[in-house]
């Protein structure tokens, strides 16, 4: 109709033309939860992650288990370090984790240095426990056979210790009251020698020990074989511990044969209860340090307590290191009337004798033997 005035049109609920307070809100609590979830991720997920990765992950992901590993472990250093040097060897899985660890337990600055033979993939209370004893000793095999003079014994201690032979010597040789408060036994030996107190045998020493701690490994491992032999004969004819250990060394250097060691010393000990010179040729020869397949007259003539051609009765000490089948053929010798041994064989065998004509008698035959 004209003169009307046209009404404004009204917008319908499909209309785009404005929003509702309540839609507004209602994305805003949504932008806010969208804000929130972001924050839990950024605070949360993302530290947690980056504590796994430096934490859990391996520092080594591709490393073989198992495979064994030398590994050098600094001295000076800390345990992050130590951790270091243990993940770069695949040894552990985790270089922070086993720090971690180890300040938790309370062991830093308590792993060993060294050099460790370890497997990779080890747990770390495997770890710990290897590094905490310290690195495996380093030893040196030497065997010292029977009958070895002092002499003799350095030498050998020096090619495979690498302790100067002079060393051991200077120790051995005229310093038995060094140990004499262990081995009382040594306080009255002849010239503080230790001549035939070094137990023969085969050691394992520690790497970087000395004369001292080889010799008292010795004398430790003479106090326990002496203790299995019953000295009861050879107390009961009069012999202290010095000069039982004389005549067994004396066995030791004489027999060549297993089974003959008994009767050699029964031998020694008749021509003592006769008051007959020992004549024992190895005595001879400890003092020229030569040993000859037969002996020359000037040496028979030679001034010197052990030349038991001239002095009666034992020397003033042993000249070898007897072997515990030499001190027990000495503790129990054969029971015979010889007074005479005679190497007539070439296996070392000797024949033994009552009388002086079949002394005479096996001297000859054994020009066979020892022209």
């Amino acid at each position: 109709m004209s003169g009307q005035t046209p009404r404004r049109p009204r917008f319908g609920r499909g209309s785009n033309r404005g929003v509702r307070p309540a839609d507004a809100r209602s994305r805003r609590r949504t932008l806010g939860v969208v804000f929130l979830l972001v924050a839990v991720v950024m605070l949360v997920i993302v530290p947690a992650y980056a504590a796994w990765q430096l934490f859990v992950a391996p520092d080594l992901p591709d490393v073989t288990p198992g495979v064994t590993v030398t590994v050098e472990v600094p001295s000076g250093v800390g345990t992050a370090e130590i951790a270091g040097v243990l993940a770069e060897a695949g040894v552990i899985d985790n270089a922070a984790m086993f720090r971690l660890r180890a300040r938790l337990d309370g062991i830093d600055g308590k792993l060993r240095p060294g050099t460790y033979e370890l497997t990779t993939g080890m747990s770390f209370g495997e770890v710990v426990e290897r590094l905490l004893a310290g690195p495996p000793l380093e030893y040196a095999t030497v065997t010292i056979p029977e009958g070895f003079t002092v002499e003799q014994i350095a030498a050998r201690v020096e090619e495979a210790c690498g302790i100067p032979a002079d060393e051991f010597t200077g120790m051995a040789l005229g310093q038995a009251a060094l140990f004499a408060e262990d081995h009382p036994y040594l306080v009255d030996v002849y010239n503080g020698s230790l001549e035939g107190y070094l137990f023969p045998k085969t050691y394992r020493v520690v790497h970087g020990s000395g004369a001292a701690d080889v010799i008292e490994m010795m004398l430790d491992q003479f106090d326990a074989e002496l203790a299995a032999v019953d000295m009861t004969y050879a107390t009961g004819r009069g012999l202290d511990l010095n000069e039982f250990v004389t005549l067994a060394s004396m066995v030791e250097r004489e027999a060549r044969v297993a089974d003959e060691r008994p009767v050699v010393a029964s031998v020694i000990y008749n021509r003592l209860e006769r008051g007959m010179l020992l004549e024992i040729d190895a005595t001879i020869e400890y003092v020229i340090k030569k040993n000859r397949p037969r002996l020359l007259n000037r040496d028979l003539e030679i001034d010197s307590p052990f030349n038991t051609y001239k002095n009666a009765g034992l020397p003033p000490g042993p000249i070898a290191s007897p072997g515990l089948a030499s001190l027990q053929a000495t503790a129990a010798p054969a029971e015979t009337s010889y007074i005479y041994y005679v190497l007539t064989s070439a296996d070392g065998s000797h024949t033994f004798a009552e009388t002086y004509e079949e002394f005479l008698i096996a001297k000859e035959k054994s020009r066979e033997v020892t022209p």
